[in-house]
C-alpha cells in the first residue's frame, strides 16, 4: 500500500474539512508524503503545511485546474507549484472568477426544475465563496431531501445534460500547464478514467490525442491510481502513461468523510510499470 496522497480537498475548495483537518485525517490513516490539491485555489496550502511539520509528514504544495477541453472539462492537478509564482495565481483568479455567475445560472434552472432557493442553500456550505461550485449545490440539496446522497445529486440534477447543469468556460489546457510549470511544478492529467465514462463521454481515439496535446504542452504525468478509477483502470492507465513516456500519480480524491470515493490513505501500489511521479518532486 502506497503511504503517498497526492490528490485531496478541503474546505478552502469543495471538501468538508479544513486544510489542518485533512492532514490531521491523513496521518492517521498513514500518510506519509501529502499535497493538498483545492480546486483553483492555493489559499489552504501553509495551514497544510505547518500541521504537516508538526507531524513529521513530507508536504508538497498542489493545485488542481479546472479546463475547457473542446467540449470537455478536464482537471489538471499540479504538483510541487511555487504559490508566490504571480501567473499562477493571476490564471487561478480569473478561473474563480466566473464561478459566481454560473452559480447564479445553477439556481435559475434548478428553479425551473421546481427546486427553489437553491443559491442561498449552497451558499451555507460554502466556506469559502469565491469558490462555490457543483458539490455545495448537491451538499444542499442532500440536505434538503431531494436525494439521499452527493452522488446521486450529481446523476439527477448536476451531470452533463441535467436540469441544474450550467455549462462553463474555465482556463485553456495550454494555459493551466504553462501556469504550473512556470511556477515550478508538475502537470498531472487527473483522473482521466473519468472522462471516458457519461454522455459525452471520450472515446480511446480523443483519449490518444488529449494525452498527444498534454505532452507537447509540457504535461508531464498521469493519474493512475485515484479514488474514482477501478483496478482495470489501473492498469489502462499504466499503460497510456508508458505509451507517452508519462510519470505516474496517486491521490485519493478525497473530499470529506462519507462523500468520497475513497477514505486517504492505504492507497493501492502503482502498476510495476509505472515511473513514480515523485521522482520529479524530490
Amino acid at each position: 500500500m502506497l503511504d503517498y496522497d497526492l490528490h485531496c480537498h478541503s474546505n478552502i475548495s469543495d471538501g468538508t474539512l479544513t486544510p489542518g483537518e485533512v492532514v490531521n485525517r491523513a496521518f492517521e490513516r498513514g500518510v506519509k508524503v501529502l499535497a493538498l490539491t483545492d480546486h483553483d485555489d492555493t489559499d489552504g496550502l501553509e495551514e497544510a503545511r505547518s500541521v504537516a511539520l508538526q507531524h513529521g509528514m513530507r508536504f508538497i504544495n498542489g493545485v488542481e485546474i479546472s479546463v475547457s477541453w473542446r467540449k470537455h472539462t478536464l482537471h489538471i492537478v499540479g504538483l510541487g507549484i511555487d504559490p508566490a509564482y504571480a501567473p499562477l495565481q493571476e490564471g487561478l483568479r480569473l478561473v474563480r472568477s466566473g464561478r459566481g455567475k454560473r452559480a447564479e445560472k445553477m439556481a435559475d434552472e434548478l428553479a425551473r426544475a421546481g427546486i427553489g432557493g437553491v443559491l442561498a442553500g449552497a451558499l451555507k456550505h460554502a466556506s469559502n465563496p469565491n469558490m462555490i461550485g457543483r458539490t455545495h449545490f448537491a451538499r444542499y440539496l442532500v440536505e434538503a431531501g431531494h436525494c439521499k446522497d452527493v452522488k446521486s445529486v450529481f446523476n439527477r440534477y448536476l451531470a452533463t445534460g441535467k436540469p441544474g447543469y450550467v455549462p462553463h468556460q474555465w482556463a485553456s489546457l495550454a494555459d493551466a500547464i504553462s501556469w504550473i510549470c512556470g511556477s515550478g511544478g508538475v502537470a498531472v492529467l487527473a483522473h482521466p478514467g473519468r472522462y471516458m465514462v457519461g454522455r459525452h463521454s471520450m472515446g480511446k481515439n480523443t483519449m490518444h490525442e488529449l494525452l498527444t496535446e498534454f505532452v507537447e504542452l509540457g504535461g508531464q504525468a498521469l493519474e493512475v491510481v485515484t479514488g474514482s478509477h477501478t483496478p482495470e483502470q489501473y492498469a489502462e492507465f499504466s499503460r497510456y502513461a508508458d505509451e507517452f513516456k508519462l510519470l505516474s500519480s496517486c491521490g485519493s480524491d478525497f473530499h470529506g468523510p462519507g462523500e468520497s470515493y475513497r477514505d486517504m490513505g492505504r492507497l493501492p501500489d502503482l502498476p510495476l510499470i509505472c515511473r513514480p511521479v515523485w521522482q520529479a518532486l524530490q
